[in-house]
């Protein structure tokens, strides 16, 4: 018997929520070094935003109207919405690879959390955002990108809607990973379905550029919300119901797809 088994076994004075908190950390400390090690999905997570700003900015940027204020302005909060929502391919390649090699079963072995598989491997993916926001912060402000018209605590909100955001999307991917049966799938996947809803939404241009039909489907996007409610916050533009409703959606995606995952966990560890 290991250790932690005796500790775990023998030891009445930590309650369960206790462990299930030092579980869970564990877990988050795990696939952060992990990530970490794999750099080629961290320089993919960072470099594939970085060379669409300024793909957009220079090449397309003098061709797109953006009354009142430069297009680098109004790109920005695009494109760092769609990367955070792009970061939860961590955790569908991350799920998707433990459980084709098995280490699903290993940790059900272990006395351990059950909750804490699906927790760490969500949560670790808000350090890797932050790291995702500093870098396309650094690369925004070289290319001409500045805050206009707000405050500091409206700045930060954004980084907490755009955080939340990213965590919602953590449990979106973290389905897409249970489903797929190698992380290879989890990755077509989620570029199938996430690279036309950006696209057709005011993350690149405005919606109100576009013709009927696909400016009415971009208006009723959530991505719409989202960057138009950084924009709000970060640029001064009208806010209407955008930022709390870039909330209210972000709370519906956890919401929804957080208990999918989970009946989803059981099913595979189930087998």
């Amino acid at each position: 018997m290991t250790t932690a088994t005796l500790d775990r076994t023998t030891t009445t004075t930590t309650p369960a929520l206790g462990w299930g908190i030092h579980d869970t950390a564990a877990l988050i400390w795990r696939a952060v070094r992990r990530s970490l090690r794999q750099l080629d999905t961290i320089l993919l997570a960072v470099l594939l935003p970085v060379m669409l700003l300024l793909l957009f900015v220079y090449v397309f940027g003098g061709a797109i109207s953006t009354p009142g204020f430069d297009y680098v302005d109004f790109l920005m909060p695009g494109i760092i919405v769609q990367s955070i929502a792009f970061g939860g391919f961590v955790t569908a390649l991350g799920l998707s690879e433990d459980v084709s090699k098995g280490l699903i079963d290993r940790f059900r072995s272990l006395p351990m959390s059950r909750a804490a598989v699906l927790l760490g491997r969500t949560t670790s993916d808000i350090p890797l955002n932050c790291l995702s926001l500093v870098v396309l912060f650094a690369v925004g402000f070289l290319a001409g990108f500045n805050f206009n018209d707000t405050t500091a605590g409206q700045i930060v909100l954004g980084i907490v809607l755009l955080l939340f955001m990213g965590y919602a999307f953590s449990w979106v991917f973290a389905i897409v990973g249970l489903f797929s049966s190698t992380p290879e799938t989890a990755n077509s996947i989620g570029f199938t379905v996430l690279f036309p809803l950006t696209f057709a939404s005011s993350v690149f241009v405005p919606a109100a550029s576009m013709p009927d039909g696909l400016r009415q489907f971009a208006e009723a996007n959530p991505f719409t919300t989202w960057a138009d409610a950084v924009r709000s916050l970060w640029l001064g533009t009208p806010a209407n119901s955008d930022v709390w409703m870039g909330f209210v959606w972000c709370v519906v995606l956890t919401a929804v797809f957080a208990p999918l995952a989970v009946a989803r966990y059981r099913k595979v560890t189930a087998k």
